[in-house]
């Protein structure tokens, strides 16, 4: 899975060297978190949120047929997320 977004993002961002990807994984969920430089943050959102919908809707079809959930997350410098419980 961390591959997959990855290249997805490398090929969207300016600075793709910048992009840090992270999976923090549970017993049937799995969280990916995506760090990018925060110019490219808006290339990665899209307008109205289409382009983070976009990849979040290929991550699941992907996870669904692994049999596992995916949640994606965009951090921002600076901020470490929180494994849900």
């Amino acid at each position: 899975m961390k591959e997959f977004v990855e290249y997805i993002v490398k090929n969207l961002v300016d600075n793709p060297d910048k992009v840090q990807i992270s999976e923090v994984g549970g017993t049937h969920t799995l969280i990916i978190e995506l760090k990018v430089e925060k110019a490219d943050i808006g290339k990665i959102i899209g307008k109205k949120g289409k382009t983070i919908n976009a990849i979040r809707t290929l991550l699941m079809s992907v996870a669904s047929r692994n049999g596992i959930r995916v949640n994606l997350e965009i951090l921002e410098e600076g901020e470490k997320a929180e494994a849900e419980v």
